[in-house]
């Protein structure tokens, strides 16, 4: 338990103060709130957001679509190692059914979403529609510290949630890249971002390597290693970012191409295994390296995106909490107990089918990605403020677990 709690505390913890003085700021002084997210570095940039024909460089620019990059590429690597390596967690027969429990929990939210603004009315439906994604989404460090709250840190359901929430991660980059560009495409600069990958994945990972061939203690990598470090792939990550803000796609996911041609070990232990940090590999080193970083941009984050004022409460709100704490437990009993049963592709030993329902309630606390969906798929406004709200509410998911496992009789598992 103490390495899941350590593991909130480093990245989580900040994002929750960030999102608190946003809330509070807001709702006392919102002039000065929007002022402050809104504030311009740079006019007339080479990067940032279009305004009267130039770019603009703002501080929400700046954390929402540069440094929030560094979050994603570390969400990346963690999917990366799961489906790539050979035992890989999203690899074989093991993984079939919580990739078909993930699917339900992504479907089971745009139903009700989607389902329920129609019911609303089409003025309503057609003011949210856009923000269907935002109730797929699952905060997998919240909902891992709260999986071990409810089912025990032994419990087979842990695991299974793991392997749904990363899952969710991969399946929530796609969607961001494909439904939520960031503005007008111009897929022509991509080759950009994908020949840098191309490039340093070639030059200084493959290469060193073919020459290494025969060599046990691989002499040319290691040379390369000590005297270029990760500056191959920091020169290469900022050249896909670069492609992929003028290509139009959402510049936060500008570093995924690159994470993929970093030399990595050929085994994970997890993203919240202690033993990740005696990995040498580069990948490892690159992310150990970012962990500060990354606390310091998701409190901003939280600070930059979470303040709304409490007035703002609106259909949004509802949809996505509805979307997050009906849609996800039914969709994942309904998907997992299809794959489980009818195409006998069975559970973990010790889970029940209804250990799906609390496993569906956890999936449902939404929080950073949620409110990362949130402030992509609609513009500054009651909209996006409504959205957002669910999303910050989406904690309470929480407490409805903690009941959902009293009441289903969860038994805890502890070693």
């Amino acid at each position: 338990m103490y390495r899941v709690w350590n593991f909130v505390t480093e990245y989580s913890l900040l994002l929750i103060f960030g999102a608190i003085i946003a809330l509070i700021w807001a709702n006392i002084d919102y002039g000065s709130y929007h002022h402050f997210v809104e504030f311009v570095i740079w006019d007339h940039a080479p990067i940032g957001h279009l305004h009267d024909g130039h770019r603009t460089l703002t501080l929400h620019y700046l954390v929402n679509d540069i440094l929030m990059a560094l979050f994603f590429a570390i969400a990346a690597k963690e999917v990366w190692e799961a489906v790539i390596l050979k035992n890989g967690s999203l690899r074989g027969k093991k993984a079939a059914t919580p990739l078909f429990a993930t699917a339900g929990g992504m479907f089971g939210p745009i139903g009700v979403y989607l389902g329920l603004a129609m019911l609303m009315g089409s003025d309503t439906y057609n003011a949210v529609a856009n923000g269907w994604a935002i109730p797929t989404a699952t905060d997998i460090a919240f909902s891992y510290l709260v999986g071990r709250l409810v089912f025990g840190a032994a419990h087979p359901a842990v695991r299974f949630l793991l392997l749904l929430a990363i899952a969710d991660d991969a399946a929530g980059l796609i969607i961001l890249a494909i439904f939520y560009p960031s503005g007008e495409l111009a897929p022509e600069w991509l080759l950009l971002s994908f020949g840098a990958a191309l490039a340093v994945y070639i030059l200084f990972n493959w290469f060193p390597r073919y020459l290494d061939r025969g060599k046990q203690h691989r002499p040319n990598s290691t040379r390369m290693r000590k005297s270029l470090g990760g500056l191959p792939y920091i020169i290469a990550g900022c050249v896909s970012w670069y492609g992929f803000m003028r290509s139009g796609l959402h510049p936060a996911l500008g570093l995924l191409p690159i994470v993929a041609t970093i030399p990595h070990a050929d085994r994970a232990f997890g993203i919240f295994s202690e033993a990740e940090k005696h990995l040498h590999d580069l990948l490892n080193i690159l992310e150990h390296a970012l962990k500060h970083p990354v606390e310091i941009v998701l409190f901003l984050f939280g600070l930059m995106n979470a303040g709304v004022k409490f007035e703002a409460i609106g259909d949004a709100t509802w949809l996505v909490l509805a979307g997050l704490i009906i849609g996800k437990p039914v969709g994942i009993l309904l998907f997992g107990w299809f794959a489980a049963v009818p195409l006998k592709l069975g559970i973990p030993q010790g889970m029940r089918i209804i250990d799906l329902v609390v496993i569906g309630f956890v999936a449902a606390i939404g929080f950073t990605v949620s409110l990362f969906v949130a402030s992509v798929a609609f513009d500054a406004g009651p909209v996006q403020d409504a959205a957002k709200m669910g999303a910050l509410f989406s904690f309470g998911a929480a407490g409805l677990s903690i009941i959902a496992g009293k009441l289903f009789r969860v038994p805890k598992q502890e070693h």
